[in-house]
């Protein structure tokens, strides 16, 4: 049995006369709205996946077993972690690795969000994480990499 006629077996079976509502009209607007309804959680969901997947970005590591450790040592090549080198500066002055706000408690590094909104007139650079503790200033917690 279709809808249609499962519809007509509802209001009756009248025919002839178009009721006051259209079952087929209401039907389709059902489906619409669901449709709808499951385009936006399903963006949402989307979104959600895109903002979070920054802060689980996990820096590269390069591991090797002892032997190659050793001779790689040997060889003059260290295998430390340095820190993150600065996004390039484009009016071309080196000004540090990190920043913080004259009026703030917290340092980030140039390219995290806090680092954006802090006006270029009341910002403070670091060359280092010491410099910057040396200050007064504690790490941004919502600046992962620090």
């Amino acid at each position: 049995m279709s809808i249609k006629e499962s519809l007509e077996k509802i209001k009756g079976g009248a025919r002839g006369a178009l009721p006051a509502w259209r079952p087929e009209a209401l039907l389709e607007r059902n489906t619409f709205v669901g449709l709808l309804l499951g385009l936006v959680a399903l963006s949402s969901f989307a979104f959600g996946r895109l903002s979070g997947m920054e802060e689980g970005r996990v820096p590269v590591r390069i591991t090797f077993p002892g032997a190659a450790t050793s001779s790689l040592a040997t060889a003059g090549i260290s295998l430390t972690q340095t820190p993150p080198i600065p996004k390039p500066d484009v009016t071309g002055a080196t000004k540090g690795q990190y920043v913080a706000s004259k009026s703030g408690t917290k340092y980030h590094l140039p390219w995290c969000s806090g680092a954006k909104r802090i006006s270029e007139e009341n910002k403070i650079w670091f060359a280092s994480k010491a410099e910057a503790e040396k200050a007064g200033y504690t790490p941004a917690a919502n600046c992962k990499g620090i």
